[in-house]
């Protein structure tokens, strides 16, 4: 258990941003691990096109683990296409499942959380902010083609 909560990781569990409400967010999701009851809310804002992440606020109760996956979504999201993020949670969830590689680029710092591969239990809390953001970005542009 001690490779799973190594310093990094509790440095990012520590040091999360934007852990607050996002006024006028367009998308907000809370994502709920039913293994655990760790959940993660994310609001977020869009840029005019719908591609580019231009504010995002977090409010994580979840454990270690899916306090530093939030942290690591907080800190890089602003900038970020709705791509890279879809793609990192599918970069995740493959590691975490399947043995794949971990996330680069933006969401590099992903890697800290390879050792939870072996944890199954954990798999879900880990996903959590990830998961809410992309449901988070479904909403804001479900709700702009409904317009």
């Amino acid at each position: 258990m001690s490779e799973l909560y190594h310093n990094r990781i509790l440095e990012l569990a520590a040091g999360i941003p934007n852990v607050d409400q996002l006024a006028g967010a367009e998308g907000e999701a809370l994502k709920v691990s039913r293994v655990c009851g760790s959940t993660v809310h994310v609001a977020l804002t869009l840029d005019a096109a719908g591609e580019v992440v231009t504010a995002i606020a977090v409010d994580p109760r979840a454990c270690a683990l899916g306090q530093a996956s939030t942290s690591i979504l907080s800190a890089n999201a602003v900038g970020a296409t709705v791509s890279e993020i879809r793609a990192a949670l599918e970069a995740l969830r493959a590691m975490l499942k399947e043995g794949g590689p971990p996330p680069e680029a933006r969401f590099w710092e992903l890697r800290h959380l390879e050792p939870v591969a072996d944890y199954p239990p954990r798999h879900a809390s880990t996903l959590l902010a990830f998961e809410a953001a992309v449901a988070a970005i479904d909403q804001a542009l479900a709700a702009r083609a409904a317009v």
